[in-house]
């Protein structure tokens, strides 16, 4: 897996919030493999009922993998 989703999979380890998604999306077989736009992860986190705390995470995440140099 590349992109977000590859990026994503190095915090399964970590506690906290992005620890928590990255659990979350590696256990979860429908996790888009892109495109890999922000929008994509979303529409799969508001349809599968995400929580407005998950979407801020996912949020967050995804300005730490646009930063990231």
């Amino acid at each position: 897996m590349e992109g977000f989703g590859g990026w994503l999979a190095q915090f399964s380890q970590v506690n906290g919030a992005i620890g928590d998604l990255a659990r979350d999306a590696a256990a979860d077989p429908g996790w888009p493999d892109g495109p890999d736009e922000l929008e994509t992860y979303a529409d799969h986190l508001e349809s599968a009922g995400a929580s407005d705390a998950a979407l801020d995470v996912l949020a967050d995440a995804w300005a730490r993998y646009a930063a990231r140099s």
